[in-house]
């Protein structure tokens, strides 16, 4: 493995499918789904999506909330959580060795589509105050460095579904080359308006909601796969240097031990192999690791019918799929599809599932497509089964692509 590892010491997380790290890994056990209907008014139809069925404003003071969006609570929440799991305060000490790295693509959604519904149906001339806060992308990253004194780099990352993940190899990449000590990475997303979820049903991506059982609509790699469900989130990892760690005595959940940034250079809204497949092998070169060192693969694989396929002509180019070949889900199938924050939540179940040694499943796949064999994890997940290295994967529209290799020990 590579001597450039990175620390992870704490994690925190919002999810359809658990509101902290307890939650989640019983839920990643049992491969129980944060998928439900919604509504959208005034959208006429009902959508399933990955639901927080909470309300996160009360948590904050009367004089916060006017600047603060469903997407910026929930970040500076995660946030919150994957700082104190790591045994962290004020972190203004640290001066500029301690900086964000945040995934974030839409920004607050819901006060967009508020001050939208303001201007063309009552005739509002001006947004209410403090309304250009709430909606920029780059707020949940501002709000985690005001809260925790974190005076280093703060960057916001906007690269479609890879959005936190990139967050995540450079927030690592900075701890590498001596830039930080301590990086707080990860995204969030609150997609669920009327106002975006109408955007991507006109691309004709989304699945119509499962007849029989909601909770079942987003099948990736199956044959009766009909397209991806939206879902809503943050997710945060607290990464330091091993020296940084250690000096402070941190409890070491795992390593960053590689990562993979390239791009397809295709078509904005396609994917292409030979991009994806550069990722995950400059991902594991960075990590010294070879494709027989990898034991489980947290997929992108979001349920629609051109995506899965590449993606899986991409893995199985890398890793093979055969008896020696890495086990492979996609946990989508539970919680959708978080945009810019689905790289940190699929990098926080990797890890949880490392530490709990559980293989998760990707749920509802009863029928795999046969131009999506892998070693799949099909319907039920797998317990007592150890994970000393893994990967989480993730694609984004225009190309970008990012491979995250994670270790539990560290080893060279």
């Amino acid at each position: 493995m590579s001597s450039n590892a990175i620390a992870i010491t704490g994690l925190g997380v919002l999810s359809p499918i658990g509101c902290n790290i307890a939650e989640l890994a019983d839920s990643i056990s049992t491969a129980r789904s944060g998928i439900s209907l919604i509504d959208a008014p005034p959208l006429a139809r009902s959508f399933a999506a990955g639901v927080i069925d909470r309300d996160f404003t009360k948590l904050f003071k009367p004089l916060e909330r006017p600047f603060l969006d469903r997407c910026q609570q929930m970040a500076i929440l995660a946030a919150d959580q994957a700082i104190e799991h790591a045994g962290l305060g004020d972190l203004s000490e640290l001066g500029v060795r301690a900086g964000v790295h945040y995934g974030n693509v839409n920004g607050g959604v819901s006060t967009a589509q508020a001050w939208y519904q303001q201007l063309l149906n009552n005739g509002a001339q001006a947004a209410r105050p403090f309304s250009a806060m709430a909606i920029m992308g780059n707020a949940g990253a501002a709000h985690i460095s005001i809260r925790h004194g974190i005076r280093g780099p703060v960057l916001t990352h906007a690269t479609a579904c890879a959005s936190s993940g990139v967050a995540i190899a450079e927030a690592a990449r900075a701890i590498a080359t001596g830039r930080l000590d301590v990086a707080i990475a990860g995204g969030a997303e609150a997609p669920l308006t009327a106002s975006l979820i109408g955007v991507f049903d006109g691309t004709r991506a989304l699945s119509k909601p499962d007849p029989e059982d909601p909770a079942r609509t987003c099948k990736p790699f199956s044959i009766d796969r009909s397209g991806l469900v939206l879902g809503e989130g943050a997710a945060f990892l607290v990464l330091e240097s091993i020296a940084h760690a250690q000096a402070r005595g941190a409890d070491i959940i795992g390593y960053v031990a590689g990562s993979g940034i390239a791009s397809d250079a295709h078509h904005i809204g396609m994917p292409q192999s030979e991009g994806q497949i550069l990722t995950l092998r400059d991902a594991l070169r960075d990590a010294g690791l070879s494709p027989r060192d990898i034991d489980y693969i947290n997929a992108h694989a979001t349920a629609t019918n051109g995506g899965d396929e590449i993606e899986s002509t991409s893995l199985r180019t890398v890793f093979g799929d055969g008896s020696d070949a890495p086990r492979v889900s996609s946990t989508k199938s539970v919680h959708g599809h978080l945009l810019g924050a689905t790289s940190a939540l699929e990098a926080v179940i990797t890890l949880v599932a490392m530490e709990r040694s559980i293989l998760p499943a990707t749920a509802h796949l009863d029928n795999i497509d046969p131009d999506c064999a892998l070693r799949h994890i099909q319907v039920t997940p797998v317990p007592d089964h150890p994970i000393r290295a893994a990967l989480s994967f993730s694609c984004g529209f225009g190309g970008t692509n990012v491979a995250l290799v994670f270790t539990r020990e560290h080893w060279s």
